[in-house]
């Protein structure tokens, strides 16, 4: 590839608006009183649900943001595969996409071209239709999908339901904006970048098609809020959790690069956020620092009954081709939200 075909990266889910100013900006919306919305924004979950029928309701959402890899078509797989996973953090199974695309006037149609490809790909093999979209020029590249899903109305996943004895586990390794950053400033080895790539690129479809046999109490994807963030949504105030940072998956490298104050101004947001909902048990800056970290395309957080979770992450090992690990446990609400030991 050569240099004109590449794309200014600037992006990921390290792009997404932080979880407190959201908040803020929906707390006043008009709302609509319908029995038919079975999920919408007031649990700030990852994807709307609307009921149709007894047995079928539909999943919407919706998710693009600006580059993070320079490669065009990588960019394409990355940000579908991040746009689908929403569906899948429902318990759903996706159906049909329509492409989202922002794209300056002045650069050459073949990297729109390329992101399409890798968008299409990654729709087709989620088992989904790509049926259009809607494209617009802007002063830089933002690309995405708006994904619609299916399920049964009584087996949605919420992000907010957990139950205190629940174990939590998580299906992708940590330090994807860390990674993403400092190989942009060439203090990142390619085999890590390349190991943060493969992760992003990896559909939740996978996962959610192991545990969907489980009986999950709670599912979210993280993302943009980091692995605290999520979690913070999923206690939903009623709740805490306790997280075992030597029990974490994390790309290598990462830790590395944190110590080396290799940051995300994402990653800054969260903590700023969050701060006041997390006690840190383990003096490590580079810890506190992943956990805080804006991950793209991240992997599915599931909260399950204690006496599944052995058999849950044994048979994830053995279907995923990614690190999952059981990283803590939902307890009884205490003082402070979330111990991180």
């Amino acid at each position: 590839m050569n240099n004109s075909e590449q794309i200014i990266v600037c992006g990921g889910c390290n792009a997404k608006i932080g979880p407190g100013q959201l908040g803020e900006l929906l707390k006043d919306l008009p709302k609509k009183q319908d029995n038919r919305l079975l999920v919408g924004f007031e649990s700030s979950d990852d994807a709307a649900v609307i009921k149709l029928n007894e047995e079928q309701a539909i999943i919407q959402t919706l998710d693009f943001f600006p580059p993070m890899v320079t490669d065009p078509y990588m960019f394409g797989k990355i940000a579908a595969a991040n746009a689908l996973s929403d569906v899948y953090a429902m318990g759903g199974d996706v159906v049909s996409a329509l492409n989202v695309v922002a794209f300056p006037e002045d650069k050459p149609l073949t990297i729109l071209k390329e992101i399409l490809r890798g968008g299409a790909e990654k729709v087709q093999e989620a088992g989904g239709l790509l049926v259009g979209g809607h494209s617009i020029h802007d002063h830089s590249i933002k690309y995405g999908l708006s994904v619609n899903g299916i399920i049964n109305p009584q087996k949605i996943l919420s992000n907010n339901t957990p139950k205190s004895g629940d174990y939590l586990i998580l299906t992708k390794p940590l330090g994807v904006g860390i990674i993403t950053t400092g190989f942009q400033v060439s203090e990142i080895d390619t085999h890590y970048f390349e190991q943060a790539v493969k992760n992003m690129q990896t559909l939740n479809k996978y996962a959610m098609d192991v545990a969907r046999h489980y009986d999950i109490s709670s599912c979210t994807d993280i993302t943009g809020f980091g692995l605290l963030g999520h979690l913070h949504e999923m206690l939903d105030g009623r709740l805490s959790a306790c997280l075992y940072s030597n029990h974490l998956p994390i790309l290598d490298g990462a830790l590395k690069a944190a110590s080396d104050f290799i940051l995300t101004a994402g990653g800054q947001r969260n903590r700023n956020y969050l701060s006041n909902f997390v006690s840190f048990h383990c003096d490590d800056f580079s810890m506190e620092e992943i956990l805080f970290d804006p991950q793209t395309s991240g992997g599915l957080l599931f909260s399950v009954p204690a006496n599944q979770a052995d058999d849950l992450i044994t048979q994830l090992k053995q279907e995923l081709d990614s690190e999952c690990a059981i990283i803590g446990q939902v307890i009884d609400k205490q003082a402070v939200e979330i111990a991180v030991y």
